[in-house]
């Protein structure tokens, strides 16, 4: 690429972010930048610690704690460590997608992670998706979507990409823990989920995954210009 770009993806858990995403910063040779898998790693080191991640001020003091990064492997995906632990699997288990919900509520957590987001930003193009990308980590992106489903399309999806892993879940689990996480993200106090006024509305409840793959892409070539 000849130019620095932007790319904010937001939207609710289970709406294939992170997978078209990671795919389409593939495609155009861009860095992916999975943040909700941040938030995922504090989630899981308050689990570990048994602190409770509604407990603003108790999740505050284990911050300084925390070494979380991330690296990128030869295939180009993206993994998350924390203490030189590789956590990309476990940060993925249903429980701690509640506790990550829960800690990224805390304006703590957000400031906490805030610039490490946005030096990604500075130093790369990147794609980066998350809840509130494109209204508070990167407000200048040079283009914002806003990607989403159904709940219960949301909740199919994210079963089956579970039991792909080896992890057993039900549908009716899922989708509650969906659900859940949709009324957190959008009703807490500190950067609510929301539709940015700029933002492209993807809705991809009514067609699969390469076919909001091929959506995606024709969206940013036309926005941005970009070819692969």
């Amino acid at each position: 690429m000849n130019k620095h770009v932007a790319i904010a993806i937001d939207g609710p858990s289970g709406a294939g972010k992170s997978s078209l995403a990671r795919r389409a910063a593939a495609h155009f040779g861009l860095i992916y930048v999975d943040t909700g898998a941040i938030y995922r790693c504090v989630g899981l080191a308050a689990h570990r610690m048994d602190v409770n991640t509604r407990d603003a001020e108790a999740v505050q003091r284990i911050l300084p704690t925390l070494d979380i990064r991330m690296d990128y492997n030869d295939a180009g995906e993206q993994r998350m460590f924390l203490s030189d632990e590789d956590v990309s699997s476990d940060i993925r288990l249903p429980e701690i997608s509640i506790c990550a919900s829960n800690v990224s509520a805390h304006p703590a957590v957000r400031a906490f992670l805030l610039e490490m987001q946005r030096k990604m930003a500075r130093e790369n193009s990147v794609i980066m998706d998350g809840r509130d990308i494109g209204t508070v980590v990167l407000p200048d992106a040079d283009l914002k979507i806003y990607l989403t489903a159904s709940a219960g399309a949301r909740a199919h999806r994210r079963m089956l990409e579970l039991q792909n892993k080896g992890i057993n879940a039900s549908f009716e689990d899922v989708l509650k823990d969906i659900e859940l996480r949709d009324y957190q993200d959008t009703h807490r106090a500190e950067a609510p989920l929301r539709r940015a006024e700029d933002a492209v509305l993807l809705d991809t409840t009514e067609i699969g995954f390469d076919e909001s793959f091929e959506l995606l892409c024709r969206t940013i070539e036309e926005r941005l210009g970009l070819k692969a």
